[in-house]
Protein backbone atom coordinates (compact mmCIF):
# COMPACT_ATOMS: atom_id res chain seq x y z
CA UNK A 1 0.00 0.00 0.00
CA UNK A 2 1.32 3.42 -0.98
CA UNK A 3 0.32 6.40 1.14
CA UNK A 4 2.85 9.01 0.07
CA UNK A 5 1.59 12.60 0.49
CA UNK A 6 -1.05 11.37 2.95
CA UNK A 7 -1.39 12.31 6.62
CA UNK A 8 -2.48 9.97 9.42
CA UNK A 9 -3.37 10.66 13.05
CA UNK A 10 -3.13 7.82 15.58
CA UNK A 11 -4.37 8.13 19.16
CA UNK A 12 -3.06 5.86 21.87
CA UNK A 13 0.11 5.81 19.80
CA UNK A 14 2.66 5.45 22.59
CA UNK A 15 2.38 1.68 23.01
CA UNK A 16 0.81 -1.49 21.69
CA UNK A 17 -1.66 -1.34 18.82
CA UNK A 18 -1.41 2.41 18.38
CA UNK A 19 2.36 2.47 18.23
CA UNK A 20 2.52 -0.42 15.78
CA UNK A 21 -0.13 1.19 13.59
CA UNK A 22 1.72 4.51 13.55
CA UNK A 23 4.83 2.63 12.41
CA UNK A 24 2.77 0.86 9.74
CA UNK A 25 1.36 4.12 8.39
CA UNK A 26 4.90 5.50 8.26
CA UNK A 27 6.17 2.43 6.40
CA UNK A 28 3.41 3.02 3.84
CA UNK A 29 4.72 6.57 3.36
CA UNK A 30 2.20 8.61 5.36
CA UNK A 31 3.19 11.55 7.56
CA UNK A 32 2.05 10.51 11.01
CA UNK A 33 0.93 12.39 14.12
CA UNK A 34 1.29 10.20 17.21
CA UNK A 35 -1.10 11.33 19.93
CA UNK A 36 -1.05 10.00 23.47
CA UNK A 37 -1.26 11.11 27.07
CA UNK A 38 2.11 9.37 27.56
CA UNK A 39 4.11 11.90 25.60
CA UNK A 40 7.62 10.55 26.31
CA UNK A 41 6.77 7.16 24.81
CA UNK A 42 4.99 8.78 21.86
CA UNK A 43 8.02 10.98 21.18
CA UNK A 44 10.29 7.94 21.22
CA UNK A 45 8.10 6.23 18.61
CA UNK A 46 8.04 9.39 16.47
CA UNK A 47 11.83 9.57 16.69
CA UNK A 48 12.02 5.96 15.50
CA UNK A 49 9.93 6.85 12.44
CA UNK A 50 12.04 9.91 11.64
CA UNK A 51 15.27 7.95 12.08
CA UNK A 52 14.01 5.53 9.44
CA UNK A 53 13.39 8.38 7.01
CA UNK A 54 9.73 9.03 7.67
CA UNK A 55 7.90 12.13 8.85
CA UNK A 56 6.30 12.03 12.28
CA UNK A 57 5.47 14.20 15.25
CA UNK A 58 4.23 13.37 18.74
CA UNK A 59 1.70 15.42 20.69
CA UNK A 60 0.19 15.02 24.14
CA UNK A 61 -3.55 14.39 23.96
CA UNK A 62 -6.18 13.36 26.48
CA UNK A 63 -8.95 12.15 24.18
CA UNK A 64 -11.59 12.86 26.82
CA UNK A 65 -10.77 16.59 26.47
CA UNK A 66 -12.47 18.41 23.60
CA UNK A 67 -9.78 21.10 23.64
CA UNK A 68 -7.00 18.51 23.39
CA UNK A 69 -8.67 16.69 20.50
CA UNK A 70 -9.41 19.89 18.57
CA UNK A 71 -5.78 20.93 18.99
CA UNK A 72 -4.61 17.48 17.88
CA UNK A 73 -6.37 17.81 14.52
CA UNK A 74 -5.20 21.40 14.14
CA UNK A 75 -1.62 20.30 14.83
CA UNK A 76 -1.76 17.64 12.12
CA UNK A 77 -2.97 20.23 9.61
CA UNK A 78 -0.48 22.88 10.72
CA UNK A 79 2.48 20.50 10.55
CA UNK A 80 1.59 18.35 7.54
CA UNK A 81 -0.98 20.41 5.62
CA UNK A 82 -4.02 18.16 5.74
CA UNK A 83 -5.65 15.04 7.21
CA UNK A 84 -6.39 11.84 5.32
CA UNK A 85 -6.55 8.98 7.82
CA UNK A 86 -7.25 8.54 11.51
CA UNK A 87 -7.00 5.60 13.88
CA UNK A 88 -9.02 6.40 17.00
CA UNK A 89 -7.40 3.86 19.25
CA UNK A 90 -6.87 5.40 22.70
CA UNK A 91 -8.66 3.43 25.38
CA UNK A 92 -8.55 2.03 28.89
CA UNK A 93 -9.60 -1.23 30.51
CA UNK A 94 -11.08 -0.43 33.94
CA UNK A 95 -10.78 -2.86 36.80
CA UNK A 96 -13.27 -5.66 36.20
CA UNK A 97 -16.14 -5.98 38.67
CA UNK A 98 -19.77 -7.07 38.69
CA UNK A 99 -21.95 -4.03 38.20
CA UNK A 100 -23.22 -3.96 41.79
CA UNK A 101 -19.61 -3.59 42.93
CA UNK A 102 -18.49 -1.13 40.25
CA UNK A 103 -17.77 2.44 41.24
CA UNK A 104 -19.41 5.27 39.38
CA UNK A 105 -15.95 6.73 38.83
CA UNK A 106 -14.75 3.57 37.03
CA UNK A 107 -17.86 3.58 34.84
CA UNK A 108 -17.53 7.25 34.04
CA UNK A 109 -13.85 7.05 33.17
CA UNK A 110 -14.40 4.09 30.81
CA UNK A 111 -17.12 6.00 28.98
CA UNK A 112 -15.13 9.25 28.89
CA UNK A 113 -12.08 7.67 27.26
CA UNK A 114 -13.40 4.70 25.30
CA UNK A 115 -16.62 6.18 23.93
CA UNK A 116 -16.71 9.97 24.35
CA UNK A 117 -13.04 10.05 23.34
CA UNK A 118 -13.86 8.35 20.04
CA UNK A 119 -16.86 10.67 19.58
CA UNK A 120 -14.66 13.74 20.05
CA UNK A 121 -12.04 12.44 17.64
CA UNK A 122 -14.68 11.73 15.01
CA UNK A 123 -16.24 15.15 15.51
CA UNK A 124 -13.06 17.10 14.81
CA UNK A 125 -11.62 14.69 12.23
CA UNK A 126 -14.80 14.68 10.15
CA UNK A 127 -15.02 18.47 10.34
CA UNK A 128 -11.49 18.72 8.94
CA UNK A 129 -12.16 16.19 6.18
CA UNK A 130 -15.27 18.15 5.19
CA UNK A 131 -13.26 21.39 5.07
CA UNK A 132 -10.92 19.65 2.62
CA UNK A 133 -13.85 18.70 0.38
CA UNK A 134 -14.52 15.21 1.74
CA UNK A 135 -12.79 11.89 1.32
CA UNK A 136 -10.58 10.17 3.84
CA UNK A 137 -10.86 7.13 6.06
CA UNK A 138 -11.21 6.61 9.80
CA UNK A 139 -10.89 3.44 11.86
CA UNK A 140 -12.09 3.19 15.47
CA UNK A 141 -10.88 0.61 17.96
CA UNK A 142 -13.67 -1.46 19.46
CA UNK A 143 -13.04 -4.99 20.81
CA UNK A 144 -14.37 -8.51 20.64
CA UNK A 145 -15.85 -7.53 24.02
CA UNK A 146 -17.98 -5.05 22.08
CA UNK A 147 -19.39 -8.02 20.15
CA UNK A 148 -19.61 -10.52 22.99
CA UNK A 149 -18.81 -9.98 26.68
CA UNK A 150 -17.60 -11.60 29.88
CA UNK A 151 -17.99 -11.43 33.65
CA UNK A 152 -17.07 -8.12 35.22
CA UNK A 153 -16.84 -6.27 31.91
CA UNK A 154 -19.97 -4.10 32.05
CA UNK A 155 -18.17 -0.78 31.62
CA UNK A 156 -15.61 -1.96 29.08
CA UNK A 157 -18.08 -3.96 27.01
CA UNK A 158 -20.69 -1.18 27.01
CA UNK A 159 -18.14 1.40 25.91
CA UNK A 160 -16.80 -0.80 23.13
CA UNK A 161 -20.32 -1.73 21.95
CA UNK A 162 -21.03 1.99 21.83
CA UNK A 163 -18.07 2.48 19.51
CA UNK A 164 -19.67 0.08 17.05
CA UNK A 165 -22.97 1.97 17.02
CA UNK A 166 -21.12 5.26 16.70
CA UNK A 167 -19.08 3.92 13.80
CA UNK A 168 -22.18 2.89 11.86
CA UNK A 169 -23.96 6.19 12.49
CA UNK A 170 -21.06 8.39 11.44
CA UNK A 171 -20.41 6.22 8.39
CA UNK A 172 -24.00 6.93 7.31
CA UNK A 173 -23.71 10.64 8.10
CA UNK A 174 -20.78 11.17 5.75
CA UNK A 175 -20.88 8.37 3.18
CA UNK A 176 -21.97 10.78 0.43
CA UNK A 177 -18.98 12.98 1.33
CA UNK A 178 -16.64 10.09 0.59
CA UNK A 179 -15.59 9.70 4.23
CA UNK A 180 -15.31 6.04 5.18
CA UNK A 181 -15.63 5.05 8.84
CA UNK A 182 -15.00 1.51 10.07
CA UNK A 183 -14.10 -0.25 13.30
CA UNK A 184 -11.64 -2.98 14.18
CA UNK A 185 -12.44 -5.43 16.96
CA UNK A 186 -9.22 -7.00 18.26
CA UNK A 187 -9.33 -10.24 20.16
CA UNK A 188 -6.60 -11.28 22.56
CA UNK A 189 -3.48 -9.42 21.47
CA UNK A 190 -0.16 -9.84 23.22
CA UNK A 191 2.39 -7.08 23.53
CA UNK A 192 0.05 -4.30 24.71
CA UNK A 193 0.06 -2.26 27.89
CA UNK A 194 -3.15 -3.96 29.03
CA UNK A 195 -2.54 -7.58 28.07
CA UNK A 196 1.06 -7.67 29.30
CA UNK A 197 0.16 -6.78 32.88
CA UNK A 198 1.38 -9.51 35.22
CA UNK A 199 -2.07 -9.85 36.82
CA UNK A 200 -3.56 -10.59 33.38
CA UNK A 201 -1.17 -13.40 32.39
CA UNK A 202 -3.40 -16.28 33.48
CA UNK A 203 -6.41 -14.80 31.73
CA UNK A 204 -4.44 -14.24 28.54
CA UNK A 205 -3.10 -17.81 28.64
CA UNK A 206 -6.68 -19.10 28.92
CA UNK A 207 -7.78 -16.82 26.10
CA UNK A 208 -5.05 -18.18 23.84
CA UNK A 209 -6.23 -21.73 24.58
CA UNK A 210 -9.84 -20.76 23.82
CA UNK A 211 -8.94 -19.14 20.49
CA UNK A 212 -9.40 -21.45 17.47
CA UNK A 213 -6.00 -20.46 16.02
CA UNK A 214 -4.46 -21.46 19.35
CA UNK A 215 -2.56 -18.27 20.09
CA UNK A 216 -2.83 -14.59 20.88
CA UNK A 217 -2.48 -12.09 18.09
CA UNK A 218 0.35 -9.58 17.80
CA UNK A 219 0.01 -5.80 17.35
CA UNK A 220 1.31 -5.93 13.77
CA UNK A 221 -1.72 -8.00 12.76
CA UNK A 222 -4.07 -5.25 13.93
CA UNK A 223 -1.89 -2.51 12.46
CA UNK A 224 -1.89 -4.10 9.01
CA UNK A 225 -5.68 -4.43 9.17
CA UNK A 226 -6.14 -0.77 10.09
CA UNK A 227 -3.83 0.49 7.34
CA UNK A 228 -5.61 -1.75 4.82
CA UNK A 229 -9.02 -0.39 5.89
CA UNK A 230 -7.71 3.14 5.31
CA UNK A 231 -6.20 2.29 1.93
CA UNK A 232 -7.77 2.40 -1.51
CA UNK A 233 -7.86 -1.39 -1.42
CA UNK A 234 -10.81 -1.06 0.99
CA UNK A 235 -12.48 1.78 -0.94
CA UNK A 236 -15.95 0.14 -0.91
CA UNK A 237 -15.99 -0.68 2.81
CA UNK A 238 -17.67 1.62 5.32
CA UNK A 239 -19.70 1.24 8.50
CA UNK A 240 -18.26 -2.19 9.19
CA UNK A 241 -16.77 -3.85 12.25
CA UNK A 242 -13.90 -6.14 11.29
CA UNK A 243 -13.22 -8.70 14.00
CA UNK A 244 -9.57 -9.73 14.16
CA UNK A 245 -9.57 -12.37 16.88
CA UNK A 246 -8.18 -15.68 15.65
CA UNK A 247 -11.72 -17.03 15.42
CA UNK A 248 -12.64 -16.40 19.07
CA UNK A 249 -16.12 -15.06 18.34
CA UNK A 250 -17.16 -17.92 16.03
CA UNK A 251 -17.55 -20.45 18.86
Amino acid sequence: MIMHDKVAVVTGAATGLGRETALAFARAGACTLLADIMIAEAEEAAHQICAAGGEALATRVDVSSADDVEKMVATAVAEFGRLDYAFNNAGIAPRGAPIAEMSEADWGRAMAVNLTGVWLCLKYECAQLLRQGGGGAIVNTSSTMGVVSGPGLAAYSASKSGVLGLTRAVALDYARNGIRVNAVCPGGIGGTAITDRAENKADMDRLAQMTPLGRLGVPREIADTVVWLCSDQASYITGQALTVDGGFTIW
